[in-house]
């Protein structure tokens, strides 16, 4: 089984920095991310992505990032649920990131990158590609609702 997310695109707001009880920093974002295609009204959908940073990532997003930082997270998906003092189940899905990129300069993002900067910015991004398996052809369909895990 192989449970790895890529995703580039710019951060909503800024990052919100918490602690655990056992004082394990903790970091949520969320990730706005255009998908590969163009509607027939001529715009791109965009997804938002929650995304989960821990200890030392997390203290290095909380500090580096703001809204509209272009970065490149991987990771893995989590779903996790809670109950409410009402009773109610909750779920929701994030990514708990394992790296994330900062994909332009911190006092010009937005501006654009210079062009040897993003040269670097390519090489690195193909570099994320280089865990995934020569032989992983993508991902099954789900069939059927009774598929899903909610």
């Amino acid at each position: 089984m192989l449970n790895k997310v890529i995703l580039i695109g710019r951060l909503t707001k800024d990052p919100v920095m918490r602690y655990t009880s056992d004082m394990v920093p903790v970091t949520t974002f969320t990730l706005a991310v255009n998908r590969n295609y163009v509607s027939q009204s001529g715009e791109r959908p965009t997804d938002f992505i929650p995304i989960v940073t821990w200890r030392k990532l997390a203290e290095i997003c909380a500090n580096n990032l703001k809204k509209g930082r272009l970065v490149a997270v991987t990771g893995s998906i989590q779903t996790r649920t809670w109950d409410d003092s009402s009773g109610n189940r909750h779920w929701v899905t994030e990514v708990v990131a394992d790296d994330v990129r900062f994909l332009e300069p911190k006092s010009g993002f937005g501006s654009g990158s210079a062009p040897e900067e993003e040269k670097e910015l390519d090489e690195d991004f193909d570099k994320l590609f280089e865990d995934i398996p020569d032989d992983f052809d993508g991902f099954t369909p789900i069939e059927s609702e009774d598929d899903l895990p909610f």
